[in-house]
Formats: structure tokens, sequence, C-alpha cells
């Protein structure tokens, strides 16, 4: 699953507003609603909520990867956030999140969902790609990011 074709530009938000988890998922599914309307904006936040009630997906320093599976979204589709403020997730460090790699994938397509997972890991684990996040000035800095890293993991 290529990462450009899970996040397009117009998926990449800059300047989050939000300050808070709840807030932070409502202000991502306006992103994929808008885009997306066939998305059940009510599924997909319960469905948010019930995987963050499992375990925080705030799971490395001031990165977070919610994620869910629904059944009104076609492949696997995402939306990628940047708060320079910092939101109170709850993650697991108990730290600001800054960086957010939401993920919404079809319920019937668990290895694509799955792949995209671990595609975006593999990015995140990478501390000078991480630093690179905070330094872009528009969203087709990141989404050429996503591209650099697309061949990283096919060479």
């Amino acid at each position: 699953m290529n990462l450009q074709k899970v996040f397009t530009p117009e998926s990449i938000i800059l300047n989050l507003e939000s300050t808070e988890k709840e807030e932070l998922f409502e202000e991502l599914l306006q992103n994929v609603c808008s885009r997306l309307p066939s998305v059940n904006r009510d599924e997909a936040r319960s469905a948010l909520l019930e995987r963050e009630a499992k375990m925080s997906t705030g799971i490395l320093p001031g990165v977070a990867v919610p994620h869910a599976s629904i059944d009104t979204v076609k492949g696997v589709t995402g939306v990628i956030g940047i708060s320079r403020r910092g939101i109170d997730y709850d993650a697991i460090d108990k730290k600001p999140v800054h960086y957010v790699f939401m993920l919404l994938g079809n319920s019937s397509d668990n290895a694509g969902h799955l792949e995209t997972l671990r595609r975006i890991a593999i990015l995140l684990i990478n501390p000078a790609f991480v630093s690179k996040l905070s330094e872009a000035t528009s969203p087709g800095d990141i989404w050429d990011m996503l591209g650099d890293g697309e061949n990283y993991m096919e060479s």
C-alpha cells in the first residue's frame, strides 16, 4: 500500500487547532468526510474511540497513529496532522502529541490496513523523518517526504 495513495496533499493539515484527543478526532474526521462523503462520521468516531479505549495509539514520543476499521470506507485512507502547540493525547509517555497519522481501513481489508500501519511505523522510527516533519511548510512537502520514504522501502 503506497502511502502517497493513502495520504494526499488534501489530507495533510499543517496547523491542527485541536488541543485534546476527542477534539482532534473531530478535526481529522472533518477532513476525511469532506473528501469522502460516503464515510460514516459517527461510525468512524466510535471505532477510533473504541480502539483508543484498548490502549493509547500515542506510542512514540510526540507521535500518535490512531486507526480503526469501518465498513463505509473503501480501501485505506488517512489524514496527517501537525500540531505546533501539542495535543493532550493520553500518550504512553504522558507527553503532548505533535504529529498524528490517522488511518481508516475497510473492515474487510485487514491486510491492507496492517500493511499501511507497518509502512508508517518504518517511517516513524526514523528520527530524521520525524524531525523533518516539523520543518514542512506545505502539505506538498510532507507528501514528497512520504514518496521519498516509499522509495527507501522499495530499495
